[in-house]
Order: C-alpha cells, then sequence, then structure tokens
C-alpha cells in the first residue's frame, strides 16, 4: 500500500519540477531617450606664469599675481552664482636646456571663477589684470542634469518596454518577465572652437568675455535582458 502511494506523488513532483524548469529564451536589449539642455554655468580658468634667479622672488611674484585677482573675484562672489577658489600653485627649479644646470626657477598660479551667473562671471573676466584667461568653458548644473534625466528616464523605460514587447511578438512569445536592468545618464555636447583667451586679454582691456552657453544633449540609457514567455 505504501509503495503505490508514493509512486505518483513521486511521479507528480518530478512533474512539476520539469515544467518549473521549462527553458526559457533569454533576449538582451537596449533603448534609449535624450533631450537638449540649455547649460547653465559658466567656468573660467584664470592663471599666469613667473621665472626668476631665486624662489622666493618667483613665489612672491606669483602670490601677488594671484592676491590681487582674488581681491577682485571677491567683490562679486556669491555662493552658487559666483563661486570663486584657488587652483594649482606649483614651484620648480628651471634648467638650462644646453648644459643640464639648474640656473633659476619658474612657476605658475591658477583661480577658477564658475557660477551661474554669466554676465557676472564674463564682467569679471575684464577686470582681472594680473592673470589671463587660460580655459573659458560651459557646463549643466547638477540640479539641472538630474531633472532632464528625471524627466526622459521615464520615456526611455517606455521604449524598453515597448521594444521587448515588439521582439517577443516577433519571436513567437505572447509575453516576457523583466530580468536585469541597467539605467545610466550621459551627458555630451558638441565640440565648440575656443577662442585664443590669452592673446584676446591684452585687447579686451576692461570688455566683458564674450560667451554663448549653447546646449548639452542628456541621454539616460536602459539596458539589460528579459526572459521570453509563451
Amino acid at each position: 500500500m505504501r509503495s503505490f502511494l508514493v509512486l505518483p506523488i513521486l511521479a507528480l513532483v518530478c512533474s512539476a519540477h520539469a515544467a518549473a524548469e521549462a527553458p526559457r529564451e533569454r533576449l538582451s536589449l537596449s533603448a534609449s531617450a535624450s533631450a537638449e539642455v540649455q547649460r547653465d554655468v559658466l567656468g573660467v580658468s584664470f592663471s599666469t606664469t613667473r621665472e626668476g634667479p631665486d624662489a622666493a622672488g618667483v613665489q612672491t611674484a606669483l602670490k601677488q599675481a594671484l592676491d590681487a585677482a582674488l581681491a577682485e573675484a571677491r567683490k562679486v562672489a556669491k555662493p552658487g552664482q559666483v563661486d570663486v577658489q584657488t587652483g594649482g600653485f606649483s614651484l620648480y627649479p628651471r634648467h638650462d636646456p644646453k648644459t643640464g644646470k639648474m640656473n633659476g626657477w619658474q612657476g605658475s598660479a591658477e583661480l577658477l571663477v564658475e557660477g551661474r551667473d554669466a554676465s557676472a562671471i564674463a564682467q569679471l573676466s575684464g577686470r582681472i589684470n594680473t592673470l589671463s584667461i587660460a580655459r573659458v568653458g560651459y557646463s549643466l548644473s547638477r540640479e539641472t542634469r538630474e531633472k532632464a534625466e528625471a524627466d526622459i528616464t521615464a520615456q526611455a523605460i517606455a521604449r524598453y518596454r515597448a521594444k521587448a514587447a515588439d521582439y517577443a511578438k516577433q519571436f513567437g512569445y505572447g509575453s516576457y518577465v523583466v530580468g536585469e536592468i541597467n539605467i545610466s545618464g550621459d551627458e555630451a555636447s558638441a565640440p565648440r572652437p575656443m577662442m585664443a583667451m590669452a592673446r584676446m586679454k591684452t585687447e579686451m582691456a576692461d570688455a566683458a568675455l564674450p560667451t554663448e552657453a549653447g546646449k548639452a544633449t542628456v541621454t539616460v540609457s536602459v539596458s539589460g535582458s528579459v526572459q521570453l514567455t509563451k
């Protein structure tokens, strides 16, 4: 009697286990959505170099140039609108290229200014005369980038689901089950020719720095895999 009852139960368990582990097709796919966003943070890097026979003299000259620029920048500094910070400050021996012997010292100093008040930063660039403009560029603030990503994430996910449903149908399956998913954001902008700001500095005098923000493309990508089901 016991063996008669056990055999059907074992057969039922094995059958259910086999059905549960029936192979399903796995499909890898990706989808993305993009939006153009106005860049809202202007960054300007000012720098200068000095050289001389002794380290102390070069260091003093760099410090004086940087202090003067800082004093001017602090007049318009405002958190989030015009942020000011010192950059690299270096001092190192200078060597004769022919003999290789040390023949003095040279160094450089840098000041970084960035923020959302592009007008104030542009005006400031014309008033700093102890440092030259080395780099100018626009970027997206974290808040603007995150808002753009939040707005287009739903679009990217909807496109991913639409692709999964369409592919499932084309392969003769009724539906799909979402597997592993990865969501990532990226910011890209078309390269634009930069002005030779260091050479223009003497010509600009107290004129404001000419700038144009342009737009950046924010993209959210969704990638992963789905299990196709009957």
